[in-house]
């Protein structure tokens, strides 16, 4: 089991060549994180940054593009968890257009208090992303 979500190449993603302009991409990453926040681990981002006033940040990212993505091409984004830390996790996600990769992915997220520390995941979404993972091994 992995979460999807599918994103539209539009206009304002690409540069004059009509092909995606590689600094969009990270946007469709984070959206589709925001996405899985919200519909697969029930804590969206609101909750978090306006609520609770916490964040979650990328701290560390590696990419690698292996096709160009053009405008109007719905590419189709697949998200796995691949590791939960104490307040980190690491997310893999790669995206695809007709049966071709496009981008892979790579992030780590950490969970960062109001006070700008890092501190444990709340227990509801460590809960939640270690048994979204355990789905993803099983599958």
């Amino acid at each position: 089991m992995r979460y999807r979500r599918r994103i539209q190449v539009e206009f304002n993603h690409c540069d004059p060549a009509g092909i995606v302009f590689y600094p969009r991409y990270f946007e469709m990453l984070n959206s589709v994180i925001e996405n899985f926040f919200a519909e697969v681990l029930a804590y969206p981002f609101a909750r978090i940054h306006v609520e609770e006033r916490c964040s979650v940040p990328t701290v560390q990212i590696d990419a690698g593009f292996r096709a160009p993505s053009r405008l109007g091409e719905m590419l189709e984004f697949a998200l796995e968890v691949q590791h939960v830390g104490r307040s980190s996790a690491r997310l893999a996600q790669r995206a695809s257009a007709g049966g071709q990769q496009r981008l892979h992915c790579v992030s780590t997220l950490v969970w960062v208090t109001p006070e700008g520390r890092a501190a444990p995941w709340p227990e509801a979404i460590r809960r939640k992303m270690t048994a979204f993972m355990e789905a993803c091994d099983g599958a």
